[in-house]
């Protein structure tokens, strides 16, 4: 029995400790999930290379620290740290590109995911500039801004050739090689022979070209106009066409005798191939004009699901990398975005300023419309009571009006007020009798409060066309202003893909939209409480003129 007991009290605080520990580490302030598309992985991908891009519309920059120190992947397991390595991290301007490592990546599981944790201001740097080096790899150009020839592989190479550094490339920054004979060449690369494997990505800046993209030895991947050819010795083949402005993946690999060109990740042609053909020495694109990123070079014939795996994870418009936006552990289990915390997560201080304005603007004019729709709803209710009565008054009545009952909000009321005050004035004796100046007199008393009885009701109404014309270009302002820091901070961080610059742009509109949702209500309750202000206003002047008809009718000297 003890033991049973011993037993349980040991299970219950096994299952304790493990839910305590659900968030990882409780050191690190948020997790988010990072969902993994693994739809056409056909085959597993072993020690599998995942591109992390980060930005403001998917990343809490002002959470984490300024060195992005605190980063941590954790696999789907809650507890195993990946190996990862940070090939950019920008605080300033709120972009970071991380390399993970995942032990595999297949078809089988479907619901692939891992979590970035963050939030540690005591954490020191995890990041490991070897964690891309597989046992396969030779070597690998970044083509960093500091280092754009330099090898970051295990084979520490330097290239030679023209090539200059571009800070907006597809991952970080990329080299640009401006149609010069003096190709990119590596010597001392081990043969790239039966069981080898390079590639790249690659931008041409224009087409129709005419370059070599690879040579080693006899093989060469040349560049005729927008099409690629493959050849090895006398043997030629078709490789696919490539596309201007755009990048695109390109790989070469040797494999049981034949060299296949793989082109986003599909094959795009082969051809016979033997050892002797290729060379210790490799060139890259010889007269070419692109951008080129990202150069691997391997010992080994890397596979096609590899391939797939490279093409669909690190292209511009990439998706197969998922990061649910930072908010919390209800969007990140969910794995939907919050696209209103990630339009107001990435709105400039302009944008915030604008929408602030137009939050008062907004305030007061529902407060205008409200208290003025009460006003016009009260007096016309309290105008037909009174004009009812008036209209049902005979001559002994006409002067009593004012005795026999309340009209609080009836302006027509008002009026007869003021026109029984004039009246009052020329009473002698009891009895009134008016002459032609003295009925001029009242009426034009009268009309006096008219005059200010219309303004009264016309009040504030300002402050809806104020709005109405306002609110739009107050939005366009912030929307105008909040692009133009979007592009200046990208064009400084030197990253232009779509996740960097769609958040920003989709703040900056906000802006506009809260503009457009001031006006818009605006518009509507303007035009209905002056229609509405109107009637009343022309009510009045028909009851002036009634009643001034009856007065002289019944007091006007013959």
């Amino acid at each position: 029995m003890k033991n049973t007991l011993g037993l349980l009290v040991a299970i219950l605080g096994l299952t304790l400790s493990v839910s305590g520990e659900a968030a990882w580490n409780k050191d690190w302030a948020t997790q988010q999930k990072i969902s993994i598309d693994t739809t056409n992985i056909k085959e597993a991908v072993n020690q599998a290379p995942m591109l992390v891009r980060l930005h403001s519309g998917n990343f809490d920059f002002t959470g984490a620290n300024v060195d992005g120190a605190d980063l941590r992947f954790i696999a789907a397991d809650d507890k195993t740290e990946l190996k990862f390595t940070l090939e950019k991290y920008d605080a300033v301007n709120e972009l970071a590109v991380a390399w993970v490592v995942l032990p595999q990546v297949s078809s089988a599981n479907k619901d692939l995911f891992i979590n970035l944790a963050a939030g540690n201001e005591s954490a020191t740097a995890a990041s490991d500039a070897q964690a891309l080096n597989d046992p396969a790899l030779l070597a690998r150009f970044a083509f960093s801004e500091n280092a754009l020839l330099k090898d970051s592989g295990p084979s520490q190479l330097t290239a030679s050739g023209n090539a200059t550094v571009q800070k907006a490339g597809l991952i970080a920054e990329s080299a640009v090689l401006n149609n010069s004979p003096l190709a990119l060449t590596l010597p001392a690369v081990p043969a790239l022979a039966n069981g080898s494997t390079w590639s790249v990505w690659l931008k041409p800046a224009s087409l129709p070209q005419t370059a070599v993209l690879f040579k080693s030895g006899n093989v060469s991947l040349q560049l005729d106009g927008s099409a690629l050819s493959l050849q090895a010795g006398g043997a030629a083949t078709k490789a696919g066409e490539l596309k201007a402005g755009q990048w695109q993946h390109v790989a070469l690999v040797f494999q049981a005798g034949q060299a296949l060109v793989y082109l986003n990740g599909q094959v795009a042609g082969q051809v016979a191939v033997t050892d002797a053909q290729a060379a210790a020495t490799f060139t890259l694109g010889e007269n070419l004009n692109a951008e080129v990123d990202e150069l691997q070079l391997a010992n080994t014939a890397r596979s096609a699901a590899w391939l797939t795996l490279v093409a669909q994870s690190q292209g511009a418009d990439a998706s197969m990398v998922k990061v649910a936006a930072a908010g919390g552990e209800e969007e990140a289990e969910g794995g939907e975005a919050n696209y209103m915390g990630i339009l107001i997560n990435s709105l400039t201080v302009d944008a915030k300023v604008v929408i602030a304005i137009l939050a008062v603007m907004f305030a007061i004019s529902a407060w205008v419309m409200v208290s003025k729709a009460r006003l016009v709803s009260r007096t016309d209710k309290d105008n037909d009571l009174f004009l009812k009565r008036f209209q049902q008054s005979n001559a002994a009545d006409l002067l009593a009006l004012d005795k026999t009952g309340s009209y609080t909000h009836s302006n027509l009321f008002g009026l007869y007020k003021a026109g029984l005050r004039e009246i009052k004035k020329r009473e002698v004796d009891g009895k009134v009798a008016l002459g032609g100046a003295s009925i001029d007199a009242i009426k034009a008393a009268v009309d006096a409060d008219l005059v200010r009885e219309t303004q009264r009701m016309n009040s504030m109404m300002v402050l809806l066309t104020i709005a109405i014309s306002g609110g739009p270009f107050l939005g366009l302002l912030g929307t105008v202003v909040g692009v133009m820091i979007t592009f200046a901070a990208i064009a400084a961080a030197g990253d232009v893909n779509v996740n960097a610059i769609a958040p920003g742009i989709a703040a900056a509109l906000l802006a506009t939209v809260a503009g457009l949702g001031v006006a818009i209500p605006a518009l509507f309750g303007y035009n209905y409480l002056a229609s509405r202000v109107k009637n009343i206003t022309i009510a009045m002047q028909i009851f002036v003129d009634e009643f001034i008809t009856r007065t002289a009718e019944l007091y006007g000297k013959e």
